[in-house]
């Protein structure tokens, strides 16, 4: 397809090879995503030797590997994502973090959940701007910059900028329920708390001059699966926000899933992908404004009122995490964990063939399972649907998933026919 951006995925021998049927890094247009790196050495091929400091510099080693080996740099990072096996660890990591960015730090989310392969302790994340794009032989928007933004009526932290924007999305810093006065907590509970995070989001987005309704993606992550109706509750007095939204009932893409802890003992985090129509400079005005956000249900797979199934906006789709539930039932499908993942696919699938795309399109997906050491089982039916070792992926073990599901599998999707008027 010449002159249409294509899916590139790409490997090097001097970070850890994958552990599971996928890539280092697959790029598409203006991102790239990273596969979640563990602190396995590239050599051995075994956890690195010593406690969570060392498993944490390892990480980002393998991350600076990558990069280096695609021609890019650190500071090209704009979403950093950290996930623990004891929230206690976060201060010793989030020291080694700091040392690899000097002045400029990405948006950032911190986690602590049940497991992660290899039993390891940390495991790292990132997603990367790709200034040349993707288009075969046409370099496209090379000298793309980021733009950067924090504003005091929301949590300040040094550790992380509150929305680093690339091309045509803003990707924002997973917010705490921090009253941003007092640097604390809210007081309260879980709905106190879900209200707080939100406002923090909407004072982000407000800064940057953005709708809340330019949201396509939204993270719940909850000390208490058992809170969502409570966050629910307040999440509708969020979504829809605007009264186009509420004439069209637009909600975002999502995900939600009981982590084993969060930073300052909080209830609840939530973190935000948004659309950019405006582009980053020095996207010229023809090419950046007028772009749709393009929201899609299908019958043939789960439809829930608090998300749409994918939300494209330019050059990616969004899907909601999908639980392995029947869509004509409603229900979990009987049998084990590898039933479950064949359905949790088969709804992605679903989703990607209404709108006309393919499982190739997948760029990235990551897998949340009840218990770590389903991960073979899950692999045996992953490779039935991909086959190549595409797309990028990460792989957690969580607390609890909705309607006691044993994985939940969200996916991100190349579109490069883009959404009108074709960026």
């Amino acid at each position: 397809m010449s002159g249409y951006n294509a899916v590139l995925a790409r490997n090097t021998k001097n970070a850890a090879r994958s552990i599971g049927p996928y890539s280092q890094t697959v790029a598409f247009s203006h991102y790239n995503n990273l596969s979640a790196q563990l602190p396995i050495d590239p050599k051995s091929g075994k956890l690195v030797a010593g406690g969570v400091k060392e498993q944490a510099l390892q990480c980002f080693e393998n991350i600076k590997a990558i990069l280096e080996s695609i021609d890019h740099v650190m500071d090209d990072i704009v979403k950093v994502s950290i996930f623990l096996k004891n929230i206690s660890d976060a201060d010793t990591v989030n020291k080694v973090y700091a040392a690899f960015f000097s002045g400029y730090v990405p948006v950032l989310t911190t986690v602590a959940v049940s497991a992660l392969p290899m039993d390891a302790l940390v495991q790292v994340e990132v997603l990367v701007s790709n200034g040349e794009g993707t288009i075969p032989n046409a370099p496209q928007a090379g000298d793309l910059i980021k733009t950067t933004k924090n504003t005091e009526n929301a949590p300040v932290s040094s550790l992380s900028t509150q929305a680093v924007a690339f091309s045509h999305y803003n990707n924002l810093s997973a917010q705490l329920p921090i009253d941003p006065k007092s640097g604390k907590l809210v007081a309260g509970g879980v709905k106190e708390q879900a209200g707080q995070c939100l406002k923090n989001v909407k004072a982000i987005l407000e800064s940057i001059d953005v709708p809340f309704d330019d949201i396509v993606k939204v993270s719940i992550y909850l000390k208490d699966l058992s809170d969502i109706e409570a966050v629910n509750e307040v999440y509708t007095t969020f979504f829809p926000d605007s009264a186009i939204a509420r004439t069209v009932a637009y909600v975002p893409a999502r995900t939600a899933v009981a982590v084993s802890a969060l930073p300052m003992d909080a209830l609840v985090q939530i973190e935000v992908v948004v659309s950019h129509g405006d582009g980053t400079p020095p996207q010229i005005v023809e090419d950046r404004h007028g772009l749709v956000i393009r929201a899609n249900n299908t019958e043939d797979a789960p439809k829930s009122a608090l998300s749409t199934q994918t939300v494209a906006f330019s050059h990616y789709n969004h899907l909601s995490a999908q639980l392995p539930v029947d869509p004509k039932t409603g229900e979990v499908v009987g049998g084990g964990v590898k039933e479950q993942a064949g359905q949790c696919l088969k709804n992605i699938k679903a989703i990607v063939e209404s709108i006309s795309h393919v499982m190739g399109d997948v760029v990235k997906i990551n897998i949340f399972l009840k218990n770590i050491e389903d991960i073979d089982a899950v692999d045996e039916v992953y490779t039935t649907f991909f086959p190549g070792g595409i797309p990028a992926r990460r792989t957690v073990g969580v607390s609890a998933l909705l309607q006691d599901a044993l994985v939940q599998i969200e996916a991100v999707l190349s579109h490069a026919e883009g959404t009108p008027p074709n960026a």
